[in-house]
């Protein structure tokens, strides 16, 4: 949600290390798996997406076209172009497990890629949109610090939900926002056509940036190059229940017996990558929702002392183990 978040409309800040989390009690390995002295309770995994729920959710900058200008997109294309994937969980790393802040995670990134020279031109404020969860920060301030030595007067705002900040974009409340391709095309695709519009965003990065370009258009929004680093939503459990219940993909929990609680967002009962999509795409029936956050502390707590078998994490998510 994202969900990321939209969460769909999200939203994986890529699983890994996705911003969206606090630090775990366990300790983590170089590579970011759990070191083999672990207590498997405490480590949380991802299970695979094996039915192919989530779309390409690739950050992507967004400004609001008023605000839109050469230097502004050179910036950002700028930031983009040095975006890789492995960046993104390191970025994420440094902030939840290294315990460092966005603000300096983003201007050791800035600094190391060479995003505070090259670009010039730039004039008057912007202001730099985040959700409140940590790789949304740590992104909106590596836009402001890039934006910054373009020759902008830059400053980050922390907003609650999609529903919150993309209105605010929209209205000028902010200028800019580091977003995720598949979940801000569902967003807008469900505002514009309604709640059962056919989906837009897809596994196809091309089909899914034309289709938000279109979207985002009319809405005074202008999209530039998205990074290759790709955030999705993904679904996790503790180590111990997945080898307790021999489980690897989602599908696989269709085999268990016992009630499933899933843990997450506000928002995922309605989101179609997120208790929707479980649902519909894999036929799973939970017993429970528990309203925690989108791959936060609260729902890797609350996967960790059982109080939910399933939460919604990112796939950029540094601490979390593998299978």
């Amino acid at each position: 949600m994202r969900a990321r978040t939209l969460l769909a409309l999200s939203a994986g800040l890529p699983l890994l290390l996705t911003g969206c989390g606090g630090s775990s009690s366990a300790k983590v390995s170089s590579n970011g798996s759990p070191s083999s002295s672990e207590d498997t309770s405490k480590v949380l995994v991802v299970l695979a997406d094996d039915l192919k729920l989530q779309t390409v959710d690739n950050i992507v900058p967004v400004i609001r076209t008023k605000a839109a200008s050469g230097a502004a997109q050179q910036a950002l294309d700028k930031v983009s172009a040095a975006l890789s994937e492995s960046d993104l969980i390191d970025l994420n790393k440094a902030v939840d497990i290294d315990r460092h802040t966005s603000e300096a995670a983003a201007a050791s990134f800035v600094k190391d890629k060479g995003l505070d020279s090259g670009v010039s031109g730039g004039s008057g404020k912007l202001v730099v949109g985040a959700a409140n969860f940590s790789e949304s920060i740590t992104l909106a301030n590596v836009y402001a610090d890039a934006l910054k030595a373009a020759g902008f007067d830059t400053s980050v705002k922390t907003l609650d939900s999609r529903e919150v900040y993309e209105p605010a974009l929209e209205k000028g409340d902010l200028d800019v926002f580091p977003e995720y391709v598949g979940t801000l095309t569902e967003f807008l695709n469900k505002k514009a056509n309604g709640a059962n519009a056919k989906a837009k965003a897809s596994n196809d990065l091309d089909a899914t940036l034309a289709a938000l370009k279109a979207l985002a258009g009319p809405r005074g929004l202008t999209v530039y190059t998205p990074a290759a680093a790709d955030d999705k939503n993904a679904f996790a459990v503790t180590k111990k229940f997945a080898t307790d219940n021999s489980l690897t993909t989602l599908s696989d929990l269709k085999k268990v017996t016992t009630p499933l609680v899933l843990g997450g967002p506000a928002e995922c009962p309605t989101r179609p990558f997120c208790e929707v999509g479980l649902e519909k795409t894999y036929g799973l029936k939970f017993s429970q929702f528990k309203s925690l956050d989108a791959g936060g502390p609260l729902t890797k707590a609350a996967l960790k002392d059982g109080t939910i078998q399933v939460g919604l994490v990112f796939s950029s998510d540094g601490s979390l183990g593998t299978l």
